[in-house]
């Protein structure tokens, strides 16, 4: 299980600038949604940005996370 402020803490360490959302949407910490709004996601296709979401939690999906639902964004797509 991963506690919800892990898993921002941890978003924030591959993207700062990131403004995050984390919501648990079991209550059992392992099924969540993240919505993530960076600058680093501009100019990038949505399954980039994923990717590049996916490499930060590393091997923890599949393991301490047993889902994953991503919204990404850059500032210029959040208004």
């Amino acid at each position: 299980m991963l506690e919800p402020e892990s898993l921002r803490r941890l978003i924030l360490e591959h993207f700062p600038d990131a403004e995050v959302q984390v919501e648990d949407l079991t209550g059992t910490k392992d099924h969540y949604r993240l919505s993530i709004t960076s600058a680093s996601f501009e100019g990038m296709p949505q399954i980039r940005r994923h990717r590049l979401v996916y490499s930060a939690l590393g091997a923890r999906v599949g393991a301490e996370i047993h889902a994953l639902s991503l919204n990404t964004r850059c500032p210029s797509e959040a208004d």
